[in-house]
């Protein structure tokens, strides 16, 4: 289905994961193109979305859980580890991207909500999940993403966004030439695995500063980084649950920009570096590493294990919410302020 306003604007969608298949955006002269990474055909994402999870609503957990384990008021919850042995977005081979969601509610062109009933020990997560993901589409450009969940029993719940972004057009090669900024003064501090250690570390002087915008690929060959480029998180300096600008990406050469601003603590930014090359886009481009930037909205992954994180334990009675907003424009410059 295809979310429409009337700037030009358009948002492709799939019941699968709740996919966002294709954002279709101007640049400062009008030309349109799809800034988000995909598959030809909604059938790839069938047999392929585990690989890149590329647009997919990610759950029960994005991120991943040390020793696939964790537990809730001192009972344990026991993983099926799928990354060495921990566990990534919830582990095992299953996940809200590749569950069949609900179209529940189609208003007008522009919004559409889909529904997922996650069953009770569904990825080996206590309770029975019922989550909504509404997207709404505005006439300044912006999709808003609004996620709802409530549970039948104590459980953890982290859902992101798993979409990657190249202001460029879907196809157009690398995203290092790419402004991004962060407004986040702390790196969360990870082991060899990629497991929050607990600590937080500053940004300044490191290749984690992009609280001013830096070019993606500046210092993308540092020996920080270990080779595959960014998968590291950031927290973010503003109040857990308050909505804000956080994240900035500019494309000087269109002019196209895309403003996040998220209810959520903290962004996984990942450029791909598993991405594998043996997948082609709509465009017909074989994807490689560095071609898409994903910005993932989340709390902090193993949050289970980190009570000074903020706490990702959802509990009956309670509701999760989360919105995340993303917003385009075509005031992109060779460059960018720091703001």
């Amino acid at each position: 289905m295809t979310l429409r306003n009337g700037k030009g604007m358009a948002v492709r969608l799939i019941p699968q994961g709740a996919i966002v298949t294709a954002i279709e955006v101007p640049d400062r002269t009008g030309r349109v193109a799809n800034v988000v990474l995909g598959y030809p055909r909604a059938a790839d994402y069938r047999t392929k979305i585990r690989k890149n999870g590329f647009g997919a609503t990610i759950g029960r957990y994005a991120g991943r859980i040390a020793g696939a384990r964790f537990a809730i008021d001192g009972r344990p919850v026991s993983l099926v580890a799928n990354d060495g042995a921990n566990a990534l977005h919830g582990g095992g081979p299953f996940g809200f991207d590749t569950a069949d969601w609900r179209l529940s509610r189609r208003s007008g062109g522009d919004r559409a909500t889909f529904t997922l009933v996650s069953a009770d020990g569904f990825q080996n997560f206590p309770g029975r999940l019922t989550v909504t993901v509404r997207y709404r589409l505005a006439a300044d450009n912006a999709l808003h993403i609004d996620y709802t969940a409530r549970t039948t029993r104590p459980t953890a719940l982290n859902i992101t966004n798993h979409s990657y972004f190249n202001l460029a057009g879907e196809g157009s090669g690398s995203v290092f030439g790419q402004w991004l900024q962060l407004k986040a003064a702390q790196a969360i501090v990870t082991d060899a695995g990629g497991i929050p250690t607990g600590a937080l570390a500053p940004v300044a002087d490191t290749p984690m500063d992009f609280r001013c915008p830096r070019r993606i690929g500046e210092r993308i060959a540092s020996p920080v980084l270990k080779g595959r480029g960014y998968n590291h998180a950031w927290l973010f300096d503003k109040p857990v649950g308050t909505l804000a600008p956080v994240a900035r990406l500019i494309d000087p050469a269109s002019g196209r920009t895309l403003t996040i601003e998220t209810t959520e603590p903290s962004v996984q930014v990942y450029t791909g570096g598993y991405i594998d090359g043996s997948d082609a886009g709509p465009s017909g481009h074989v994807y490689q590493p560095g071609d898409g930037v994903a910005l993932e909205m989340q709390h902090v992954s193993d949050s289970p294990h980190h009570p000074q994180f903020p706490t990702t334990i959802l509990r009956p009675g309670q509701t999760y919410r989360q919105t995340t907003i993303w917003r385009f424009g075509t005031d992109g410059t060779e460059s960018p302020s720091c703001r």
